[in-house]
């Protein structure tokens, strides 16, 4: 039963999805927004601090960092 749920919400969607027209190109757009913001931004606006580190050395930058952070408010 619980099989059968899950294959007809699945044909739902897969249907509905070739049927669109305009549908299509504005899930490109919101596809192609995604990629912008999850994978470039990131790349330019969020390094990684603490990529080669130990865990230790990670531990100590992280505890730093908030006690910084929390003195400065």
């Amino acid at each position: 039963m619980k099989d059968n749920l899950l294959r007809r919400i699945w044909f739902f969607y897969v249907d509905g999805f070739k049927s669109m027209t305009i549908g299509k190109t504005l899930w490109l757009i919101i596809l192609i927004k995604l990629f912008i913001m999850f994978f470039i931004l990131k790349l330019f606006f969020f390094p990684n601090f603490l990529k080669g580190k130990t865990e230790e050395q990670k531990q100590k930058y992280v505890s730093e960092e908030l006690i910084n952070r929390a003195i400065t408010e």
